[in-house]
């Protein structure tokens, strides 16, 4: 006779329901106002700082946490160090093995995962609220304990270098990395999140360690906590497992604003045996608390940031050069890059990029026909929830207000600063942020069927190839 099984409420089980509750969670009175939930700040005794916000519909509770410094502050030659540290805090700790941690995580059904990027590293955990306990003191353990062994952390490294020379074979993949590394040169913006093949083979266990000890502290610690729990309850357990976390003076990483590039320039990458040309094409943009952020927001929508947009239209539909062509503002702490982004078949590389600047001449020449304006905001009036619509992108959405030293206002004004956009403001937008000059040009492709074609486009030429370490 065949045993029955018991079907237990798993985290999965509800992750479909979410979408179902998307309304109730950021619309105040209607589709036209929008408001983030209210939540309390707490600022525990150790320094570190606490985000509750209570939401009742399903019973799950998620968690999002930031360390305050990410890949900027990889020691110069060791690139891939923060990545390192992420990657390795599920790896053992003080009290359990990689294969515990495993085992106890996909007992209570719970998801896990830690990124490093430019300016800070982060972290999301999920489980359901009746496992709120276990999944508290698991995620302190990992963030608080690990022991970095030194086998687990040979063979991520391992993996990690196998990893950054197999991307290569895809242009799409590096493209990204190659143009940082251009643009903003010995920046600590440009140097590659997780690394290249040099760097990470040159970490060692105690560059881990080390990382992990100078910068993961509490008071370089946010938690955001959003879910089905009372707050009081969430802070108490919080505090339990995180309170005896020692404070401890957290190293002070300062960069220097980039600066733009003055004379436009090209950048080359050979892949002999590419069929398509990948390029990027822009200079340097703003930062995450920019004053003009909305206004750019709304312009880059018209010019690239949707389907619809100017750029797809014209490369994509009407002339079927590509499958996509876009441009976005990458929102950093400091002045992050601007960027259009497309590729094409060799042959049409400069057809494709022509094509590109044309379409950018056109916004400064005609800017937005006030219909289309309208059209935008709309449109974006009308996506922007689904960003922060569950649990989950709420708690990631409330960490990250915290880290830029924002608050609800940023989410609260923002649809009421999306109307405000005048045409006037369209104008003044396009001639400070869309540059029509000095401008980067980074393409990976098949050098000898590009090279005449791409010198055409500024008086600096450089070159490398795809199968040379770094970016």
């Amino acid at each position: 006779m065949r045993s029955a099984r018991l079907a237990f409420p798993t985290v999965a089980m509800f992750l479909a329901l979410k979408v179902l509750n998307v309304g109730a969670i950021v619309y105040a009175q209607s589709p036209d106002t929008l408001a983030l939930p209210p939540y309390n700040t707490v600022e525990l005794d150790n320094g570190m700082t606490l985000l509750l916000m209570e939401h009742h519909e399903l019973p799950i509770v998620s968690l999002s946490f930031i360390v305050k410094t990410g890949s900027v502050a990889d020691p110069v030659g060791k690139e891939g160090v923060a990545t390192l540290v992420g990657d390795l805090l599920r790896k053992g700790t003080l009290s359990r093995s990689s294969d515990q941690i495993s085992t106890q995580l996909d007992f209570i059904g719970a998801r896990f995962n830690v990124s490093a990027g430019l300016d800070y590293t982060s972290g999301s955990a999920e489980f359901l609220t009746k496992d709120l306990t276990k999944g508290i003191e698991l995620l302190a353990d990992m963030v608080r304990n690990p022991t970095f062994v030194p086998e687990e952390v040979d063979k991520l490294i391992a993996q990690h270098r196998d990893g950054l020379r197999s991307v290569k074979d895809r242009a799409n993949r590096v493209i990204g990395s190659y143009f940082k590394a251009y643009l903003f040169g010995n920046h600590p913006y440009g140097r590659p999140v997780a690394g290249d093949e040099d760097s990470i083979g040159s970490i060692s266990r105690d560059d881990v360690q080390t990382f992990h000890e100078s910068y993961f502290t509490p008071e370089n610690t946010i938690l955001a906590a959003v879910g089905d729990f009372s707050m009081a309850e969430m802070q108490e357990l919080v505090e339990e497992h995180f309170a005896t976390w020692p404070r401890r003076t957290t190293p002070v990483v300062a960069i220097d604003a980039p600066r733009p590039v003055t004379e436009a320039r090209v950048l080359l990458v050979d892949k002999p045996d590419s069929t398509q040309t990948y390029f990027y094409i822009g200079n340097l943009g703003v930062n995450r608390t920019h004053p003009d952020r909305v206004p750019i927001g709304v312009v880059n929508t018209f010019f690239g940031g949707r389907f619809t947009s100017r750029l797809n239209t014209a490369l994509r539909v009407e002339s079927g050069l590509t499958y996509g062509a876009g441009s976005r503002f990458e929102l950093l702490q400091e002045a992050g890059p601007f960027l259009i982004s497309s590729y094409t078949r060799n042959d049409t590389t400069e057809e494709a990029i022509d094509m590109a600047l044309r379409v950018l001449e056109e916004l400064h020449e005609e800017g937005i026909p006030p219909i289309e304006l309208e059209s935008v905001k709309t449109y974006i009036k009308g996506q922007f929830p689904t960003r922060i619509e569950t649990s989950d992108r709420l708690a990631s959405t409330i960490a990250q207000l915290e880290f830029y030293g924002l608050d609800a206002a940023d989410i609260d004004n923002y649809y009421a600063e999306v109307d405000a956009v005048s045409m006037e403001d369209v104008r003044r937008v396009v001639q400070q942020y869309f540059p029509l000059d000095d401008l980067v040009f980074v393409l990976v492709g098949k050098a000898s069927d590009v090279d005449s074609v791409v010198r055409k486009y500024a008086p600096i030429l450089d070159t490398k190839s795809i199968s040379d370490p770094g970016y």
